[in-house]
């Protein structure tokens, strides 16, 4: 089961990074690969919210659906997939660090389909390493742009 983390230090208080990325609506904003998202019902988001997206990854396009499983302000939060094909996990741990915050994404998948499906855990370690890291970056130039959000 291929397992990638990165991290980040964002210049905002953790709150603001925290309900930045607490609205699915925004995971479009910064992650290249999804080309639509948004919550499924009303409400604040919180433990068993869920969320649905388009992703499109190395020539495949697919639709998921992910639930809140752990939703700690301004700490913690974890989607885990419930419908799409796909198993995936995504943990955010958000940590002080001097006046900004470390973001760390932790992504852990399933068995894949396709082409990276057919490729070892080492390759596609490196090549969602390289994206998660891509994302992370745009998050904070994103977030840099516009605070408090």
């Amino acid at each position: 089961m291929p397992v990638v983390e990165e991290s980040v230090v964002i210049d905002l208080p953790q709150q603001d990074v925290f309900d930045f990325l607490a609205k699915f609506d925004n995971l479009s904003v910064y992650d290249a690969f999804v080309t639509a998202s948004g919550q499924v019902g009303d409400g604040p988001p919180g433990l068993g919210t869920r969320g649905r997206g388009t992703t499109r990854f190395m020539g495949q396009q697919f639709d998921w659906v992910v639930e809140l499983t752990e939703f700690e302000p301004p700490r913690r939060m974890t989607s885990r997939s419930v419908g799409g094909g796909r198993d995936l996990t995504a943990t955010f741990i958000l940590e002080p660090v001097g006046s900004g915050t470390r973001v760390t994404e932790r992504l852990e998948t399933g068995a894949m389909s396709g082409l990276l499906g057919k490729l070892p855990d080492p390759v596609v370690n490196r090549l969602l390493g390289r994206s998660l890291r891509g994302n992370l970056k745009t998050l904070g130039r994103v977030l840099a742009g516009h605070p408090r959000n």
